[in-house]
């Protein structure tokens, strides 16, 4: 299982900051976007970042009710995914054709008391499935552990599938989380957070490989 630092913020500033560190330990992250309507709360949009050159692969985590609004902006800054949630107020099947048009992995992510059959429909035609285990919106959620059953349901109908889980990841919960067939975890506070976030992410990254 591989670990995927998480970046959540609406200041460009520490955005920058975050992401220097970040490129000093990984080679990809996945960075929040978040509208205030989706999720109460409101990050940077892809237009702050513009000419921004990350320097390592990224991947997107829209929490937003219009996906596709943000592709076009997206594609330009190289973003390798997309990540959508069923629960937007967007035709799903519009958002991953045009994520695809634009050569980018389409990917749906599934807020922790939605039911997986919001998933089915679509799953034929995504790159990867993002379960999230806290509420969505903020660093540092109280991780769900019954989102752990999803993923075993649901791994069990798609066992080919890119899974990933997104909060509340720590040392203790990680063998848990690999054992229902989880292939990548995001986690944000519990490494920007900490006091050293490189040391966090090699501790975090060598529980995972057990």
């Amino acid at each position: 299982m591989r670990i995927v630092p998480s970046i959540l913020t609406d200041r460009l500033e520490q955005f920058q900051d975050l992401l220097v560190r970040a490129a000093g330990f990984a080679d990809y992250v996945q960075v929040d976007f978040m509208d205030g309507l989706f999720v109460p709360s409101k990050s940077i949009s892809p237009s702050d970042l513009d000419g921004l050159h990350a320097g390592l692969s990224c991947e997107a985590h829209l929490m937003v009710e219009r996906p596709v609004a943000y592709v076009e902006a997206l594609s330009s800054l190289g973003f390798k995914r997309i990540i959508f949630h069923c629960e937007a107020r967007s035709d799903p099947r519009a958002a991953i054709a045009a994520i695809r048009e634009e050569g980018i992995q389409p990917a749906m992510a599934i807020n922790p008391d939605t039911p997986i059959s919001c998933l089915e429909d679509f799953v034929e035609e995504l790159d990867s499935v993002l379960f999230l285990s806290v509420s969505p919106g903020f660093y540092g959620g109280r991780f769900i552990p019954v989102v752990l059953e999803k993923i075993q349901r649901f791994r069990g109908r798609h066992p080919s599938l890119t899974i990933g889980i997104d909060g509340g990841v720590s040392l203790d919960n990680i063998p848990e989380i690999k054992s229902v067939g989880v292939d990548y975890a995001c986690v944000g506070s519990r490494i920007f957070l900490s006091g050293d976030p490189a040391a966090s992410y090699v501790a975090l990254s060598k529980r995972a490989e057990e």
